[in-house]
């Protein structure tokens, strides 16, 4: 009975295919259209991804410059890892170095900051006063009054405490420098350790990404490359020393007060790109000008001499020794690399610059003498 139900059983249906019509001729890529359409999406795509970008380029600037101290430091690791100690143990040496470094430049520093800031400010009315002995000076402020609204504006804004309060803005703006200015720092260094750590991992992971048969040549390039920045900050370091080491011995001469300081302040000064040497003279000068006119004038000229000096002729020396880069180019990447991204590019040109000269030399000049 079962089987003759089954028999029974009508067969099932195949599904009905839907007949939507014969495809329809091909887009015509080449029609006015097609091509404005995908201008369009393309374009705007664009643009949405370079809003993105500036948006994040904050977040970009602090790797950059992370990354870079990461690579900088890395001889130094490496250097103590001969020495038997971990990668992690070398780290923490050098850290450990850098916060006693910044300890100290708090203790030997900023006292004698502070006390000169305020010993100039009680000072900058006597001074006012005297360069109207120089008759020239007396009689532009005749003419024009520029000592006198030098004056009348020095004792508006430190007759009631507020010079530091106007110099940033007022109190929320005094606030929002020291929270930012603390946050960035933090941010550079946790990401510096972070780097600095597992640079080795990020290499070997990023060499996975290239060809077997071109990968020992390609983390040798990378090794050299990562060397050279090094090379690098280590100049950059050997520089600011000499900065140092010169502007203090003109602190004795021009009898300066705390000396030592001083050059601790040009040595923080000259490592920075760009604007360091900025910031070194106008904090020399005034430090100078807390004991006389002369002395400040002679302070300020002394350091842009020595600047010129550092500029073109100790610099690209180093540069050349170091990194085997010409004068020429160091000096003109930095300003290509000013000009293009600020503070950073001046940071990063010169490695840049080296690191593209020795893909010059080991890749592209090889290639064309064999073809």
């Amino acid at each position: 009975m079962a089987i003759s139900e089954r028999m029974k059983r009508k067969p099932k249906e195949s599904p009905v295919i839907p007949d939507f019509g014969a495809a329809g001729a091909p887009i015509d890529r080449g029609h006015p259209f097609y091509f404005g359409f995908v201008a369009t999406i393309g374009a705007l795509s664009a643009f949405v991804l370079m809003r993105a970008l500036a948006s994040a380029s904050q977040v970009f600037v602090l790797i950059l410059v992370a990354l870079f101290l990461a690579t900088g430091l890395n001889p130094a690791v490496e250097a103590i890892r001969k020495r038997g100690l971990s990668r992690a143990g070398a780290v923490a040496v050098i850290f450990v170095a850098v916060i006693v470094f910044v300890g100290l430049f708090a203790a030997l520093v900023v006292p004698p900051l502070i006390s000169q800031g305020t010993h100039l400010i009680q000072a900058a009315p006597s001074l006012l006063e005297n360069l109207k002995n120089n008759t020239t000076i007396a009689n532009l402020n005749d003419n024009y009054g520029i000592i006198d609204t030098l004056q009348k504006k020095l004792s508006s804004v430190t007759s009631d405490g507020t010079l530091l309060i106007s110099a940033f803005g007022g109190v929320i703006g005094v606030g929002k420098s020291v929270l930012s200015g603390t946050f960035t720092a933090l941010t550079i260094i946790v990401l510096t350790l972070y780097f600095i750590t597992s640079l080795p991992q990020a290499t070997e992971l990023g060499l996975k990404l290239v060809p077997a048969s071109r990968r020992p040549r390609i983390a040798a390039l990378a090794d050299a490359v990562i060397a050279r920045v090094g090379a690098f900050v280590g100049s950059q370091i050997l520089v600011s020393f000499f900065a140092s080491i010169f502007m203090t011995l003109l602190a004795f001469i021009l009898g300066l007060p705390s000396p030592i300081a001083i050059g601790i302040i040009i040595f923080i000064c000259g490592l920075v790109p760009l604007i360091g040497h900025f910031i070194g003279s106008a904090v020399y000068t005034i430090i100078a000008l807390t004991q006389s006119v002369t002395i400040g004038a002679a302070a300020f000229i002394g350091y842009v001499v020595y600047v010129q000096v550092e500029n073109y002729v100790i610099t690209p020396k180093i540069m050349k020794r170091t990194l085997a880069v010409p004068g020429a180019v160091t000096i003109i990447s930095a300003m290509i690399g000013t000009s293009l991204l600020g503070l950073v590019g001046g940071l990063l040109a010169v490695p840049v610059a080296a690191s593209i000269i020795l893909i010059l030399e080991e890749v592209v000049f090889p290639r064309a003498e064999k073809s």
